[in-house]
């Protein structure tokens, strides 16, 4: 009896210093997500992820200013077209027919990344600037990680006027949303860990002789 008593205390306790991980773990995400990119940092290429107007302007500008020579804009509707979207941002006329290019397969972080990986290896490029919301960056930056180790990626944040960064704690919106994008980071951060482990052990490469050899 006392032994299952020790048990539960043990269980318990090891719940308590999970929870307190977790909670710690998100309040450090949430205040250590950038508020701006810092100065500009030039690279080959530029990938702006779709999901809201604010991510291609700021990435037509960015192009415009010569901090890099080409554009992708990964995870775009099939239904919508380059016209569309040059439309929507300054300048766009004069960027979108010389350097902007559309990626429509992608329907998620992940396959944004392999989306870019595929557009990077064809342009020859091995440092992209990544435009994408703030709150999504961590993540977006793991998932690239994973895809391109050898790419070096220069994080340049968006932060949108209905995201309070600042004081998120009080506003229900955004912390639903950095909420929910923890869950996210979390997952893409114990795939991306444990194929490093993977890696390291030689587990990788002895999958990878296996496929091969059938």
């Amino acid at each position: 009896m006392a032994a299952f008593i020790r048990l539960i205390q043990i269980a318990v306790a090891g719940a308590l210093i999970a929870c307190v991980l977790v909670v710690g773990g998100f309040v450090l995400f949430a205040n250590t997500i950038k508020r701006d990119s810092g100065v500009p940092q030039a690279a080959h290429g530029i990938v702006a992820l779709t999901g809201g107007k604010d991510r291609i302007g700021e990435a037509v500008r960015l192009l415009a200013d010569g901090q890099a020579k080409r554009l992708l804009i990964s995870g775009v509707n099939p239904s919508t077209n380059a016209q569309q979207l040059q439309s929507m941002v300054p300048r766009g006329d004069e960027f979108f027919p010389c350097c902007v290019d559309l990626g429509h397969a992608a329907l998620d972080t992940t396959g944004n990344a392999a989306e870019t990986k595929s557009w990077a290896a064809r342009h020859g490029f091995n440092s992209l600037i990544v435009v994408t919301s703030a709150y999504h960056m961590p993540r977006t930056l793991v998932e690239f990680a994973r895809a391109m180790p050898d790419v070096h990626l220069v994080p340049h944040p968006v932060v949108s006027r209905n995201f309070h960064i600042k004081n998120w704690w009080a506003h229900a919106g955004t912390m639903r949303l950095l909420i929910s994008e923890y869950v996210k980071y979390l997952g893409a951060l114990t795939r991306y860990a444990g194929e490093r482990i993977a890696s390291s052990a030689g587990f990788g490469g002895s999958a990878h002789s296996s496929a091969k050899s059938n």
